[in-house]
């Protein structure tokens, strides 16, 4: 793949975006409260969140070793902060989940594919075509104010995911199957306060890399969680009532 075949591969994977950001208004994906039997077969949560997320861990692994970019700074850095997110999220977060629930196939086999293409598109624009001279500088890069900006960013919202998930496994005690609205942390502002981290944890990096891909990336996580929030939200109001939800907003404290 040359640069140009790369850009186009942004401009595809964006318009897909588009057309995923529209559809998941109106259908669900069908995992977790959302899960139907209409999605035919499924296997275990966890498993499928391993083998769901574990491919762009291992993409991205491989392609930074054939690039030859090496430790060189500050591109190294870059992906041990995108790794770290995605060892949390392969390796760690699937076995810390409770129940017994079970993700379809389907989902399970899109969410590869999504992650294949964002390990190549994230490789690309940090490994292979990032333009020339904008890494140079060495650690010296991360003294420029949009570096320091974007990895605050990502730091705060990696905080606010991985808390966001501590609150929603600690809803209920051992042996309880009751539903209850989450309402710690930023939960008391929105009623997915787990989505709200990782949209700014992706713009913190996208901002950090000044890279397009990790743009690309940002847009992506936005058609896919804000259309999931909205559902949420509304399900929450079915199932709680609206004096019980309040003010909360669906993901963006204060604003949507």
């Amino acid at each position: 793949m040359d640069v140009e075949k790369f850009h186009l591969f942004l401009i595809v994977m964006s318009v897909v975006a588009l057309f995923v950001f529209v559809a998941l208004y109106f259908v669900k994906a069908g995992y977790g409260m959302f899960r139907t039997s209409s999605w035919g077969l499924s296997i275990n949560n966890k498993l499928a969140w391993m083998l769901m997320e574990a491919p762009v861990f291992v993409v991205m692994f491989w392609l930074w070793g054939r690039s030859g970019v090496g430790f060189s700074m500050p591109v190294y850095v870059f992906f041990l902060l995108f790794q770290l997110h995605y060892l949390q999220r392969s390796f760690i977060f699937p076995f810390l989940m409770k129940g017994k629930s079970r993700m379809p196939l389907a989902i399970m086999v899109m969410g590869i594919v999504f992650n294949v293409l964002n390990g190549m598109m994230q490789a690309g624009g940090l490994f292979y075509f990032a333009p020339e001279g904008l890494y140079d500088g060495g650690m010296d890069y991360f003294l420029k104010p949009h570096a320091v900006a974007g990895l605050l960013l990502f730091v705060v919202g990696m905080g606010i995911n991985l808390h966001s998930d501590h609150v929603i496994r600690h809803l209920r005690r051992p042996g309880d199957t009751k539903h209850y609205l989450p309402a710690r942390g930023l939960y008391r502002y929105v009623t997915s306060a787990n989505y709200f981290g990782e949209l700014v944890e992706w713009t913190g990096f996208a901002i950090l890399t000044a890279s397009p891909a990790a743009w690309v990336f940002v847009w992506w996580t936005f058609a896919n969680l804000v259309p999931r929030a909205d559902a949420i939200h509304k399900r929450y109001r079915e199932e709680f009532g609206d004096e019980a939800v309040g003010g909360r907003k669906r993901v963006i404290p204060f604003i949507y």
